[in-house]
């Protein structure tokens, strides 16, 4: 985790860390950890014990009964202001302590460690049989799918380049539009959108606001997706058609899928392009401009609004001020 914090910009105030053996951490648990950060200092999910514990001297017998009524188990992410985080790094190098988690090390300088009730789902995959369960535990939490359309189409304008799924066609007549006026990459923005009812591309993007003059629209694509992920979905795939007389699309078009898939954060094999022509019939088939047709679904991947009871809260229990080890 050191070299990884010398990795982080250092214009971050806050840090957080997560383990990657929890793949069903929430972005509401991410959001409650940071806030309790940015009040508190430091801040980490964690659950009351429900179990009995056990203390052991050998392993093998039962030495005593512990009161689980002030003991909590440590999950994460777990979220620090970076000065705090780097001066326990510090400290703990200079004395050669290894903590088990970053908490432990802002423990040892009497900092108190804020608690965010963390969830029983926020699961750590460690074992062999603990894969199994994720992977069960995955497909029972998959949720709905929602199916988006798009549309768009622009004219034809000189003096443009003309872009398409974030690649240039040199040579090639621009369209007219406020931003790059990718007309593939704004019809897949209209289905995701469509898909979780967000509205549509000029709702989020209106061509009055001059902060989109020019702009790639594999930007507004990314925050198209962003949108979804905020409302609780996931893109599954996309499947677009670019109806045009000119370019010829089909050189382009893995290229053009790596772009918009790397915008939308999913796997080049969940993005089709594909192209016609309207076989000389209306608009573009006069050689006025492009259209595009899209397909988006998503999945649902989480409730955007938390309702178990304690979620994104401090625990129910009486909180101390710091973590009990």
């Amino acid at each position: 985790m050191r070299r990884g914090l010398g990795e982080v910009s250092p214009e971050a105030e806050l840090v957080v860390v997560h383990d990657a053996a929890r793949p069903f951490v929430t972005p509401h648990l991410i959001d409650s950890c940071i806030q309790a950060a940015e009040e508190h200092g430091a801040a980490i999910a964690a659950l009351p014990a429900s179990d009995t514990v056990k203390w052991s001297d050998d392993g093998r017998t039962e030495s005593r009964t512990v009161p689980r009524d002030r003991l909590y188990l440590a999950q994460t992410p777990q979220a620090f202001r970076r000065s705090m985080l780097e001066s326990a790094f510090e400290r703990a190098e200079a004395e050669g302590f290894e903590g088990t988690d970053e908490a432990s090390l802002v423990e040892r300088m009497g900092r108190p460690v804020f608690l965010v009730a963390g969830s029983p789902e926020n699961v750590k995959v460690t074992t062999p049989e603990d894969l199994a369960l994720a992977e069960a535990f995955a497909r029972g939490r998959a949720g709905p799918l929602r199916t988006g359309l798009g549309y768009d189409v622009h004219p034809f304008a000189e003096g443009r380049r003309l872009v398409l799924g974030g690649v240039v066609f040199e040579g090639e007549t621009g369209l007219a539009g406020h931003s790059d006026a990718d007309v593939l990459t704004h019809a897949i923005c209209d289905a995701i959108l469509g898909a979780v009812a967000g509205g549509d591309i000029g709702v989020h993007f209106p061509n009055t606001d001059p902060a989109w003059r020019d702009a790639c629209s594999l930007d507004l694509l990314g925050r198209a997706a962003e949108i979804a992920r905020e409302r609780g979905y996931a893109v599954v795939n996309a499947d677009a058609t670019v109806v045009a007389e000119r370019p010829k699309i089909s050189p382009a078009a893995a290229k053009m899928c790596g772009n918009l898939a790397r915008a939308m954060s999913v796997s080049e094999e969940a993005v089709s392009v594909k192209a016609t022509t309207s076989e000389g019939l209306g608009f573009v088939g006069r050689g006025e401009g492009i259209a595009c047709y899209a397909i988006c679904t998503v999945q649902r991947y989480y409730q955007p609004e938390e309702t178990q009871s304690g979620k994104g809260s401090t625990p129910k229990r009486s909180t101390p001020s710091d973590v009990q080890r």
